[in-house]
């Protein structure tokens, strides 16, 4: 997006870790929020890219509501830059670079009360797909109208986002899964994401009454896949105060995309091997992409 007006005084965004300071017009690292009339706003609130009907297992949430389904919605936009996304047509896209179709938050948990009505195991909503939480005020608009319909909310997300965010949605949530990429900042250098707000998250939401977490890590060859990596993960997991059950956890296969295609597939045998070594620290771990 191009910037207007640079004379003008640049307004801080404080959605996430990077700051980003606008000039009027100017979008941030995230490419959905961008500076208009002296604040920054969602550009991609009630912009969705991404509709449809899920199983909860898909998300990945494991350990909460087995075999139920979920309307997962997603837009466009995030704050980080993993050379390995899967949705990269979306995340990384900018306003115009990627189809979408406006729906308010009453179209939106409409839909899914009349999907419920017509089938009570689709339980509620997953904002997934893209980062939510660059645009989490949809996020928070829906949940209350969700709430108030007896529908669930779910979260799928990096977790890199301000400790004012999370706050405001936390008691919305009954079930998020959370990526914790890597072991360390190092790792999170080259994704542009910020370790320590990642774990703030996931110790927020762990701590949280009426909210199951679940965590991934996806497991890529040589940057993430030694015993001692997910052996730092799974035991700081292990060691959070949660409000309910366990944390689970995701050890997941990585494939080749988008600008990571330098390397195969993780060996299967690879996850199942750091997937015993997390169960040495957590009573729930289950691996994905392994089929």
């Amino acid at each position: 997006m191009s910037i207007v007006g640079t004379s003008a005084p640049r307004i801080t965004c404080d959605v996430c870790p990077h700051r980003c300071r606008l000039a009027p017009g100017q979008a941030g690292l995230c490419r959905a929020r961008v500076c208009r009339d002296g604040a920054v706003v969602a550009q991609n609130y009630g912009r969705l890219t991404s509709l449809a009907v899920d199983p909860i297992e898909k998300k990945p949430i494991a350990d909460w509501r087995p075999g139920a389904t979920v309307l997962s919605v997603g837009s466009y936009g995030c704050n980080l830059r993993c050379p390995w996304c899967q949705n990269w047509q979306i995340s990384q896209a900018v306003e115009d670079g990627v189809g979408w179709r406006e729906v308010t938050p009453e179209q939106l948990v409409g839909t899914a009360r009349r999907l419920h009505a017509e089938d009570p195991g689709m339980i509620g909503l997953a904002y997934t797909y893209n980062e939510p939480l660059v645009g989490w005020e949809y996020v928070r608009d829906c949940g209350q109208l969700a709430h108030a319909a007896g529908l669930a909310n779910v979260l799928v997300s990096n977790g890199c986002a301000s400790a004012g965010v999370v706050d405001a949605l936390a008691g919305l949530l009954d079930a998020a899964n959370i990526d914790l990429k890597g072991p360390d900042q190092l790792f999170y250098d080259s994704c542009a994401g910020n370790f320590e707000a990642v774990r703030a998250t996931i110790t927020r939401l762990a701590a949280e009454p009426g909210c199951h977490l679940e965590v991934t890590t996806l497991v890529i060859p040589g940057e993430n896949d030694r015993e001692e990596d997910i052996a730092s993960i799974a035991s700081w997991l292990a060691g959070l105060p949660t409000a309910g059950n366990p944390i689970t956890l995701h050890v997941t296969r990585f494939f080749p995309r988008w600008r990571m295609q330098d390397r195969g597939p993780t060996p299967v045998p690879t996850v199942y091997h750091l997937a015993d070594v997390a169960r040495r620290y957590l009573p729930r771990v289950h691996v994905g992409n392994c089929q």
